[in-house]
């Protein structure tokens, strides 16, 4: 039988049989449609990924600029970052946006260590030279709370890290997918951002004075990578500098002559800075106790001469500036301070040591062997673990100032014999977080340190008020305890100098304070003084607004050409 008509159609019999026994094939080449909570999902995490990115490259680096209407702006980096995506072929694309996302994650921690940096030392983190201050914060967590609130801070420090740059490429890679798959509309879109972000910026149009266009993370990333040339050729001029030393071939008889059969106390006062004795919030209660106890030792006796020196550091890294006062160069950063560490050059103490006196350094906040001690030229060592301290130890190094300066005395100051001494006292009782502040008990019952036990600090939040009065009350107990001392045990044969390392934090001082530190010569011979009459500094404990300021790198070579032959 025919099946074709002349008209090429099937007849209508065979056409109704084959309708009713072999219906038409489903289009298996039609993908099925995606469940509705699949798309929801979907869309979801591309919402999330592209605020997580959205958030990163307007996330600021200080804290004080952390306010919601930071990021209410038009980053040009997701712009650009977007239209060259949109533009990469595709293996090329996935490889840029892994590379881009990881390195925006990476950025966004050395935002959030600047920000800390910042609120502690008041300078941002140096991606060459602090690494190794993370170290120290462990030693301080451990000292103030524990060491398992020390491990457990540095695990969740790292599990942080690693998730934040994970999280940041899965974004970056994500959104890099949904750009291509939403072709045309992402081109559109784009350039519409494009047109908006150059019309913003040309005109200037701003929220409350902050500019609605943003170009934030771009120039902090330049920023960090402008730092490691510039690391580099720092090495090279300081090895330049540490192989000038004016006092190197000086003979030893005449080196410090006009100190000879003297003691001479060096005492770094923790965070004792300018702002104690010229900010409101300090001033009238540390300057009426300063000049007290300029009235105080003049009854017994004692002149003193004060003025400042700027520290190489603010907020802390004390052992910046202990180095650089005693080696006369200008220690502001980790490397400096390995590279003077590993070298001869003569410091204060070692120029001592060299002239025949005994030297011994008295430093309650170490821990452990301290390996520089010898470089600093130090016969013996005072630390945490043979200082003898009974009292109570309630956080990092809660040995009250008054305690070591009592065990200078006892231990080595009051010993029979002819050998002068030469001592760096490092105190510690005014160091942050301030929570406890000692007691200033009689000398003659300071005894193993019990006496001088204040009351148990609180580790509590304490909002910003308080903790700028404890911070007054330490330093004013650490200035009583040294005005004290020399009220009670200087001689004739006595010399202290006594001085801040650094100043506190930007919580205590406010932002863009000075850098400056007071330091303060005390003696009874009349002679000892008239050797720095030329260094113009002020009569008394408290110098006043206009008294001289020097680097504090100045201060080694000066010491030495006033006391020595």
């Amino acid at each position: 039988m025919a099946l074709l008509t002349g008209t090429g159609e099937l007849p209508a019999a065979v056409d109704d049989d084959l309708s009713t026994v072999a219906p038409s094939a489903p289009d298996d080449t039609q993908p099925p449609k995606p469940r509705r909570w699949r798309t929801v999902l979907r869309w979801t995490l591309t919402a999330l990924a592209f605020l997580l990115v959205y958030a990163a490259l307007l996330f600021p680096n200080r804290v004080y600029l952390l306010t919601p209407k930071a990021f209410l702006r038009i980053p040009v980096e997701a712009v650009v970052g977007a239209a060259l995506l949109l533009v990469l072929p595709g293996r090329l694309r996935r490889i840029a946006a892994t590379v881009t996302g990881a390195v925006l994650g990476l950025l966004t921690v050395l935002k959030v260590l600047d920000m800390g940096f910042f609120e502690t030392l008041a300078r941002p983190f140096n991606v060459i030279f602090d690494w190794s201050l993370l170290a120290n914060g462990f030693d301080f967590v451990e000292g103030s709370y524990g060491r398992a609130a020390a491990f457990g801070a540095t695990v969740g420090a790292v599990v942080m890290v690693l998730a934040v740059v994970t999280l940041m490429t899965l974004a970056v890679r994500r959104l890099s997918t949904t750009l291509v798959n939403t072709e045309p509309h992402a081109t559109k879109a784009v350039a519409a951002l494009t047109v908006i972000w150059f019309v913003c910026a040309g005109f200037g149009y701003d929220i409350q004075g902050l500019p609605r266009t943003s170009n934030i993370t771009a120039p902090f990333a330049y920023n960090t990578l402008r730092k490691v040339p510039a690391a580099l050729l720092d090495q090279r001029r300081f090895s330049e500098q540490l192989a000038v030393d004016a006092f190197r071939d000086t003979p030893n008889d005449q080196l410090l002559s006009a100190l000879r059969g003297k003691d001479v106390v060096f005492t770094f006062i923790e965070s004792y800075g300018r702002s104690a004795v010229e900010d409101p919030k300090y001033a009238p209660q540390i300057d009426a106790l300063l000049d007290g106890g300029t009235q105080r030792l003049k009854a017994a006796g004692l002149e003193s001469r004060s003025a400042y020196l700027t520290s190489p550091t603010t907020g802390g890294g004390s052992w910046l500036a202990h180095s650089t006062l005693h080696s006369g160069l200008w220690i502001n950063n980790e490397a400096r301070y390995r590279n003077l560490t590993k070298s001869d050059r003569m410091t204060l103490t070692g120029a001592f040591q060299e002239a025949d006196w005994r030297s011994v350094g008295i430093m309650p906040g170490l821990t452990g062997y301290w390996p520089e001690g010898d470089f600093f030229g130090f016969d013996k060592i005072y630390d945490s673990r043979n200082l003898g301290f009974q009292g109570p130890k309630y956080q990092w190094s809660s040995i009250p100032d008054q305690y070591i300066l009592s065990k200078l005395q006892r231990a080595e100051l009051s010993k029979p014999g002819d050998q002068p001494v030469v001592a760096e006292v490092e105190t510690t009782s005014s160091h942050a977080p301030w929570n406890y502040v000692p007691k200033l008990a009689d000398w003659d019952e300071v005894g193993d340190g019990k006496a001088t036990a204040g009351p148990r600090p609180s580790f509590s939040q304490k909002n910003p008020d308080f903790v700028r009065t404890q911070y007054r009350k330490s330093i004013e107990y650490s200035l009583s305890s040294v005005i004290s001392y020399a009220e009670k045990y200087a001689t004739d044969d006595t010399v202290l100098v006594f001085l801040g390392d650094h100043q506190p934090i930007p919580l205590i001082t406010g932002q863009n304070a000075s850098w400056d530190v007071p330091v303060t010569i005390v003696a009874k011979d009349p002679k000892v003084l008239d050797r720095v009459s030329s260094w113009g500094w002020h009569d008394g404990l408290n110098p006043r607004p206009d008294a001289p300021v020097w680097r504090m790198d100045a201060f080694r070579d000066k010491f030495l050409t006033a006391f020595s032959g």
